[in-house]
């Protein structure tokens, strides 16, 4: 199962128990083969001014041979850490991987990438050099201009102090410089500093601060925000209110790509009666986009809705093929519901075994399902041996 991220999914359970209350059950439908698949499931420092001083560590001496230059060519070979939300960012490989993999077991062709827009603007040498990975580089042409006022540099400074690239660690140094290009309107700046604020623990916790940064970094366009301040709408509102003040912050965020966003669009037009006729049409177009950008949980719901027919018609060998990936990769309902698929043949052909092995893995998580625990005890010894020699081996994906 995809580790939550704390930068889009602050509040996800709200939004789901919104939508549970507010929508006909999406999967607690019998189908018409009588089968009842389930139900869905920037800070100040101690000292200001230390702000301006970044330890890089130890040089080598030059009895070693190396110097600053030699130094500053070896930290830029290491790529910093793949992380969401964030302006600066080098790489990414990851993320794309895990996407392309989920479109190959599809059998889906890749789509085209969108076309660049050209940029005009003129360019950062400073932000430049952190592409390139050369992060001293950057310091140096960074933190004259932050100490100067520039809300770009002093996120970007932020950023490799948080992140300890090249230089020392430094988390309120960071926090320091993350405060001030907020105040100075940087988006990118604006929603780590609001995270900050929520946390509490480089800065004291302020939530209404926290509150207005995230809001005036969604509505300048960072995606990250506009999710987590969908989120934080529904949560402060919690039903039609909430969810109606929230949905063009989640449309905003998901045309942007953000998977967490996509799926709880999805589930936001199906639960809301007064959504326009297109839009809810759209809700399994983009349940679709989260479940093909790897978010297990859509991917579940993906499955469900097609074996259900709920927003859409069925579809029972697209529908066993997402629930396949999702318990693939550890979703604990999904396994549950594949079990039932196996042992009635929605999709797939029969397979005891197979059913068995699923309702172990998923039994070992904790999720308890009287009618399968029925179906594991009418079989066979031999049987019940191979189910658990199977869920033994099973690797999650």
């Amino acid at each position: 199962m995809r580790p939550i991220s704390s930068h889009h999914r602050l509040i996800l359970a709200a939004l789901a128990g919104a939508c549970l209350a507010l929508a006909s059950p999406a999967m607690g439908q019998d189908s018409e083969d009588g089968l009842e698949i389930g139900d869905a499931p920037a800070i100040m420092p101690a000292d200001p001014d230390d702000a301006g001083e970044i330890e890089r560590g130890s040089r080598p001496s030059s009895s070693t041979g190396g110097d600053a230059n030699t130094l500053d060519r070896g930290d830029r070979d290491s790529p910093p850490p793949v992380t969401k939300g964030d302006k600066p960012t080098v790489g990414g490989e990851p993320d794309a991987l895990q996407g392309i993999n989920i479109y190959l077991r599809m059998g889906t062709p890749l789509p085209d990438v969108p076309p660049e827009k050209p940029y005009e603007g003129k360019p950062d040498d400073a932000y430049g050099a952190f592409q390139r990975g050369l992060f001293l580089t950057a310091v140096d042409r960074a933190l004259p201009r932050a100490q100067l006022g520039d809300p770009a540099a002093q996120t970007l400074l932020a950023e490799i102090m948080s992140r300890g690239l090249g230089v020392k660690r430094d988390l309120k140094g960071a926090a320091f410089w993350y405060g001030q290009a907020a105040q100075g309107g940087d988006p990118a700046a604006m929603f780590k500093y609001a995270l900050l604020l929520m946390e509490g623990r480089e800065v004291p916790q302020d939530k209404a601060k926290a509150d207005d940064y995230m809001r005036r970094a969604a509505d300048a366009g960072n995606a990250s925000a506009q999710f987590n301040w969908a989120q934080i709408l529904v949560a402060g509102t919690p039903g039609v209110r909430g969810l109606t003040a929230a949905m063009p912050y989640y449309e905003k965020a998901a045309e942007q790509g953000i998977a967490d966003a996509q799926y709880a669009l999805a589930q936001v037009y199906s639960a809301l009666k007064d959504v326009p006729d297109e839009k809810k049409a759209r809700a399994r177009e983009w349940m679709t986009r989260a479940a093909r950008a790897g978010f297990d949980t859509a991917q579940l719901d993906m499955g469900l809705w097609l074996v259900n027919g709920y927003n859409g018609p069925r579809d029972y060998e697209a529908g066993y093929r997402w629930l396949s990936i999702a318990a693939a990769r550890g979703n604990v309902v999904a396994q549950n519901r594949l079990a039932h698929l196996y042992i009635n043949a929605l999709g797939t052909a029969p397979d005891s075994i197979e059913a068995a092995k699923w309702y172990v893995l998923s039994r070992r998580a904790g999720l308890k399902d009287p009618g399968l625990e029925d179906f594991y005890l009418g079989l066979n010894e031999e049987q019940q041996k191979q189910a658990i020699d199977r869920a033994n081996r099973f690797r999650r994906t």
